[in-house]
């Protein structure tokens, strides 16, 4: 069992003005599935090509059960990593891919066939071994590399965009194998993806990487209910964002006064709540109840987008189609904005 320290982790590449990462510092309990989030170029795979021993910081440390292993060569890491095209060997089998890292440890040929047939039991690809990777689907290799990867038993596993090249419908199927299977193993594991879902999904922590620098590092939940700042708000999804002053646990801005959850900061900020917290048709109780008007309807299949107006301040909704089939643009309608929803960041 592995935990994992990233401390102040930095790399500045040769002629760049500024750090692709900057400071990154984790610390990731043995056994825990790991997100780095982030758009493209952020730093997140620069990050995961540190620790695997591709790349060499420019300063900071990465360390393994407190021991720095930044001097060791990747091959005595004990990390492996699964990259985004899966770099399967063309020429062999799937089971001599799958037993390509016992071979190398000189491992029994018998022992090689007996846990390669176990692994790709796992995978559930058992009658494939025979096959080359070419004859399988993308889905397929992607389980080939991944069952490469856990055979050798890895201190730390690390996923490079490990569903990007799948089919909506496969990375579902996907997403649960990989779950499954990491908490199975207890192999601690770092997956890089810019897929907000996929890391909520998959992830037990997700560090949110921006221009380099890590903005939050949290359970899931806490990215949609308390938001660090409005660049992580907006990249989960947050579109409601209103300037005023918090004091008393009362909100006070154009929208009138509002009750504020415990915790809430106190001082001048910015009122944040997410579109689908916000209940259309009907009020509660006997405060954060207003009235809106109905600017636009959009309807997006599984959910309708709303546009309405409080006063002279435009806000956002999501709605279950069938909770406002009866309105039309132009209508007034009761809000209620739930206490427990809302968040003021600086």
């Amino acid at each position: 069992m592995t935990n994992v320290s990233i401390q102040n982790l930095t790399k500045v590449y040769p002629g760049a003005d500024t750090p692709a990462l900057d400071r990154l510092s984790l610390e990731i309990a043995s056994g825990e599935l790991t997100a780095l989030l982030g758009p493209s170029g952020c730093g997140k795979t620069t990050t995961m090509k540190m620790i695997a021993g591709l790349l060499d910081p420019t300063s900071g440390d990465v360390r393994f059960n407190d021991r720095s292993i930044l001097r060791e060569k990747p091959e005595s890491r004990g990390v492996v990593m699964v990259f985004q095209n899966y770099l399967l060997f063309p020429y062999m089998s799937v089971a001599d891919n799958v037993g390509f890292g016992l071979k190398m440890r000189k491992v029994d040929p018998d022992e090689i066939k007996r846990r390669v047939g176990e692994m790709l039991d796992l995978v559930k690809l058992p009658d494939l071994g025979d096959r080359k990777p070419s004859a399988l689907s993308g889905g397929q290799q992607q389980r080939v590399a991944l069952a490469r990867a856990l055979i050798v038993e890895p201190e730390v596993l690390l996923l490079d965009e490990p569903l990007s090249n799948l089919d909506a419908h496969l990375r579902f199927e996907m997403r649960d194998l990989i779950r499954t299977l990491q908490q199975e193993m207890g192999i601690t594991t770092i997956f890089v993806t810019h897929d907000q879902e996929e890391a909520v999904v998959l992830a037990d922590r997700v560090a949110l990487i921006l221009d380099g620098q890590m903005k939050q590092y949290d359970q899931a939940d806490a990215f949609y209910k308390r938001p660090i700042d409005e660049a992580t708000a907006r990249f989960f999804g947050g579109h409601n964002f209103i300037p005023g002053t918090s004091q008393d646990g009362k909100f006070a801005s154009a929208l009138g006064p509002l009750g504020l959850p415990d915790g809430a900061m106190t001082g001048a900020g910015k009122l944040t709540f997410r579109p689908e917290n916000v209940c259309i048709g009907h009020t509660r109780g006997d405060q954060n109840n207003l009235t809106a008007t109905l600017d636009d309807i959009i309807y997006l299949g599984t959910q309708t987008r709303l546009k309405i107006r409080i006063g002279d301040t435009a806000v956002e909704a999501v709605v279950n189609p069938n909770d406002v089939e009866s309105y039309s643009i132009g209508d007034q309608v009761p809000i209620h904005l739930p206490v427990g929803t809302l968040w003021v960041i600086s």
